[in-house]
């Protein structure tokens, strides 16, 4: 499983930006795929995750209503859409991938495969 992770940058607070992760083929209808963050001395967190069936998705309260995670089965890549972010927003972003048929909230507490970071800067 390889997972490729790109779209990070700086954008200005309220500003918007989405991540992607381009995974091995076959790979985003077979493992649930999540994306975690670090920011600068903090330990990683979960940001959210959807199922290996596209049906199912859960978010971290913090960004609930302001982050999604679509995904593309035909171009086998997972999304982020970041909306409205914030300084505290500011993060290494880790495209995950976990085969376990667990249900997706239980990506919270971690996923078994990374990938590269990707950084996302929030500032003006």
């Amino acid at each position: 499983v390889q997972l490729q992770a790109s779209g990070g940058g700086w954008v200005q607070p309220g500003g918007s930006l989405r991540l992607s992760c381009a995974a091995s083929e076959g790979v985003v209808t077979a493992y649930g795929m999540g994306w975690f963050r670090q920011s600068p001395g903090k330990e990683r967190e979960f940001v959210a995750a959807i199922s290996y069936t596209g049906g199912s998705t859960y978010h971290a309260e913090g960004v609930r209503g302001r982050f999604t995670i679509p995904r593309d089965v035909a171009k086998n890549t997972v999304y982020l859409q970041m909306n409205n972010l914030r300084p505290e927003d500011t993060a290494v972003y880790y495209c995950t991938a976990d085969p376990r048929r667990i249900g997706v909230q239980q990506f919270y507490y971690g996923m078994e495969i990374w990938g590269q970071g990707t950084l996302v800067t929030v500032s003006s």
